[in-house]
C-alpha cells in the first residue's frame, strides 16, 4: 500500500489536473494502482493561497465510486459549481489555489437517544470528528477542520444546524447525529511555486 504522503501528493496532483482540464487545460490521465480504485468518499476544498478566501468545498459522505473519480468530480465541481462563490475561468487559476482532499471514514451514528442539544454537543469530539446532522428531511456536514473555528462542541453544533437550514431553536427527538474522521491531503500554491 502507498504511504499516506505519497498518496497525497498523487491526489493533489489530480485533482488540480482534473480541475485545469475541464477548465480547458491539457488532457489529465489518472492515476493508477489499486488503491486508486477503492471505494471513497471524499471532499475537495479550494482555497485562494493569497487571502484564504473560499473557492469552493464539495464532497460526499459515503463511498459510491472510486477515489480517484470522487477526488475528480469534487475538484471539478468545488472549482466550478459551488453555489457561494463565483466559478474559475482559466486553467492557471488552479495554481493560485490551495487544495485540500479530505478521506472520509464511514459514518459511525452518534447514540443521542433523545437527549437534549447540550447533551448531544458533549457527545462531540472536537478537533476529531466530522459530524453529519439530519432533521426532518434536511442534512448537513461540517469536516472536522471546522473545529478550528469553534470554541466548542455547542457552537459547533449550532454551525451545523444553520448548515442544515434548522431553526437555531429547533432540537427534538428527530434530530439524528453521525460521526466520521478524515484523511487529509494538502497542496499549498506557495508549494507549487517553490519546488
Amino acid at each position: 500500500m502507498i504511504e499516506v504522503d505519497e498518496r497525497g501528493k498523487v491526489l493533489t496532483r489530480w485533482a488540480r489536473a482534473a480541475a485545469k482540464q475541464a477548465l480547458g487545460g491539457p488532457p489529465a490521465a489518472p492515476p493508477e494502482g489499486g488503491w486508486t480504485h477503492m471505494p471513497a468518499a471524499t471532499f475537495v476544498t479550494w482555497r485562494w493561497a493569497d487571502t484564504g478566501r473560499l473557492q469552493g468545498c464539495v464532497g460526499a459522505l459515503e463511498a459510491r465510486r472510486a477515489l480517484v473519480d470522487d477526488v475528480a468530480e469534487h475538484a471539478v465541481a468545488a472549482a466550478l459549481e459551488d453555489p457561494r462563490t463565483s466559478p474559475l475561468s482559466r486553467p492557471e487559476q488552479v495554481d493560485l489555489l490551495d487544495v485540500e482532499i479530505s478521506e472520509l471514514s464511514p459514518l459511525e451514528p452518534i447514540e443521542i437517544g433523545g437527549a437534549d442539544e447540550a447533551s448531544a454537543a458533549a457527545a462531540l469530539r472536537p478537533g476529531r470528528d466530522g459530524v453529519v446532522l439530519a432533521w426532518r428531511g434536511r442534512r448537513g456536514t461540517l469536516l472536522p477542520a471546522v473545529w478550528d473555528r469553534m470554541p466548542d462542541g455547542a457552537a459547533f453544533l449550532r454551525a451545523l444546524k444553520d448548515k442544515a437550514g434548522m431553526p437555531r431553536d429547533a432540537w427534538d427527538r428527530d434530530v439524528r447525529l453521525w460521526r466520521y474522521s478524515v484523511v487529509e491531503h494538502h497542496d499549498r500554491a506557495l508549494d507549487r511555486r517553490v519546488s
